[in-house]
């Protein structure tokens, strides 16, 4: 591995509701971000030119005086509020519907004048993974340097790609390098947000860029998740039966290689596709 790290400088961290997104995973932990950092919205996309209402439908909530308000979906750029204190940004959004190359673009030039060095995608796939267990995290790139830098699998898919894998290939032709952090969503219990998931992401985004978040109540959420789904499955024999299987195979292949695993989220995104 190499001495260099390339994530050692300014990073942007990128998530987006919808495709690669299982269990509100990503978006949470990108949420979580944008308040550990007490972070600041400085760019937003126009929503009109993206989005399909129809698919991507506006949100209409009350504000303080009681009065409606309607939240359009977007994507925007955070920085903290004392950017001196932490070199960190945050993209978050909802999926676009269309004209992704005008988005990607547009994105990157956002980026570039933030004199980002480089970028952290989060994603989240369903998977034959028991609850019980630790979330595996899967790390990969398609930048050859960037697996030499840090613990990340070459990526060699072929197929069906989400708007993360667009902007990925915007952000390398302008000399960003860029990798892929995924968590491994248990599917029988993905139908609401997945705290356990988010945890795991962001404990890695700790371990990679070398920063400490206080990370608040979310060990307790995800406990809480945990221990609700094990009071589900105490009373579901068939559900118990599942995870007792998903344990042993689980178990059996935690010394499985980074490029199995790596292989999983590929198949995951081919499956997924297949499924629209």
């Amino acid at each position: 591995m190499s001495e260099i790290n390339l994530f050692a400088g300014r990073t942007l961290v990128v998530a987006f509701e919808g495709w690669n997104d299982a269990g509100e995973s990503a978006s949470n932990a990108a949420r979580f971000l944008i308040e550990a950092i007490k972070a600041v919205e400085i760019s937003e996309v126009d929503s009109q030119n993206y989005y399909d209402f129809q698919f991507a439908r506006p949100q209409v909530s009350l504000d303080e005086d009681g009065k409606r308000v309607v939240r359009w979906p977007n994507a925007s750029v955070y920085r903290p509020a004392i950017p001196e204190l932490i070199d960190l940004r945050v993209l978050l959004g909802v999926e676009p519907s269309r004209n992704w190359v005008d988005f990607a673009r547009e994105i990157a030039d956002i980026v570039e004048g933030e004199e980002v060095d480089s970028v952290v995608f989060l994603g989240a796939m369903l998977a034959d993974a028991p609850h019980t267990r630790p979330i595996q995290i899967t790390a990969t790139s398609t930048n050859d340097a960037v697996c030499e830098s840090v613990p990340a699998e070459k990526s060699l898919y072929e197929g069906p790609v989400g708007i993360l894998s667009i902007l990925s290939a915007e952000f390398e032709k302008r000399g960003l390098p860029t990798m892929s952090l995924w968590a491994a969503v248990p599917h029988y219990v993905h139908s609401g947000p997945v705290p356990k998931s988010t945890l795991a992401l962001i404990n890695s985004i700790q371990e990679l860029l070398g920063l400490q978040f206080a990370q608040g109540d979310l060990p307790e959420e995800a406990f809480k998740w945990e221990r609700a789904v094990d009071e589900l499955a105490e009373s579901d024999e068939d559900l118990a039966e599942y995870v007792t299987s998903l344990e042993k195979s689980r178990d059996e292949i935690d010394g499985a290689t980074g490029e199995t695993i790596a292989a999983e989220v590929e198949q995951f995104l081919r499956d997924a596709d297949e499924e629209r």
